[in-house]
């Protein structure tokens, strides 16, 4: 049986898979409201506004002096912001389909950058359940009639660079949680996408000279509503259980769990969409499965002690 401190990480992850699988349903309905660049305006600043009462209050404490803050900044650049900017771009050129099968190889991009940057290694059994899990959400995918236009160069290129953009987030995350606290890294993250979303999607209503339009949505409770939900939870919390975990575990190991969140999104649309589930989501979804639990449990036996352990370990010595 694991302790308490080996399980919370897991209890983490898979929530926030479960958060994240749940946003594509609320995105979704977003659409009805607004424009795709102002739901990521209006997302952000609520997520910074939020985390900003308990820092205000001096319920969580801030401390970026004497660190590699300017680090930080690079890691805001790929997520939240570059990763969300390629994605709607990558999406105005290719379909939904072609979206959801490219980002499910970021688990693969992320070991690669894990093993170059950060020296994780990983076993040949680990990563061959990452990639069966990767060939589960691609089967599904395909098996819903989705396809890859290799003529598409343009939209197919964003969106393999949103699946950098986060895997270099995940990598980066994990060396700066050496210095920095998940609060630390989600509050600057947060900021600087609140920034840049709402300055791009002002800069687009006052150039179309439509800047009511910005604000119109906030009219509807059912928008506010699932605003609310992408704001607080989607943003906000899985930014929070994402720097968690990191602080606890492989970025190779976390990247596996990111396809649990397929899972959640065809149970989600069975729900309350009314979509069908068919024996294909049924074999998709057993691979991806079987493809985390291999990723976590076919690893070598020694694993890296957590971030926090070494960092206490490090002081004592020193002291």
């Amino acid at each position: 049986m694991p302790n308490s401190d080996t399980r919370w990480p897991y209890v983490a992850v898979v929530l926030n898979a479960v958060i994240l699988g749940l946003s594509f349903l609320f995105v979704k309905l977003t659409f009805a409201y607004a424009h795709p660049l102002d739901v990521l305006a209006h997302r952000f600043a609520v997520s910074f506004l939020v985390m900003s009462v308990p820092v205000a209050l001096g319920w969580i404490k801030l401390s970026y002096r004497g660190k590699p803050w300017p680090k930080l900044l690079l890691l805001a650049l790929l997520f939240p912001t570059s990763f969300f900017i390629l994605q709607a771009f990558g999406l105005l050129h290719a379909t939904s389909a072609e979206g959801g099968i490219l980002y499910a190889f970021t688990p693969i991009v992320t070991i690669i950058l894990a093993s170059l940057f950060l020296g994780e290694r990983t076993t040949l059994l680990q990563r061959l359940s990452i990639v069966l899990s990767v060939v589960g959400v691609v089967f599904i995918f395909v098996m819903k009639g989705g396809r890859i236009d290799l003529s598409n160069v343009t939209g197919i290129s964003l969106l393999l660079l949103t699946c950098v953009a986060f895997a270099g987030y995940t990598v980066l995350a994990r060396s700066l949680l050496k210095a920095f606290r998940p609060t630390e890294v989600t509050y600057l993250a947060l900021g600087f996408g609140a920034v840049v979303f709402v300055a791009i999607a002002l800069t687009r209503h006052l150039s179309a000279g439509t800047i009511l339009d910005f604000f119109t949505p906030l009219a509807h409770g059912a928008y506010v509503g699932t605003i609310l939900y992408l704001g607080v939870l989607s943003s906000l919390v899985t930014s929070l259980l994402a720097t968690y975990v990191l602080s606890r575990m492989e970025a190779s190991r976390m990247s596996a769990f990111a396809n649990l969140s397929t899972l959640v999104s065809i149970a989600a649309g069975a729900l309350f969409l009314g979509e069908a589930v068919t024996i294909y989501h049924l074999i998709g979804s057993l691979m991806i499965i079987a493809g985390v639990i291999g990723a976590n449990r076919l690893g070598a036996a020694k694993r890296a002690r957590p971030m926090r352990q070494t960092r206490v370990r490090a002081a004592d010595r020193q002291a």
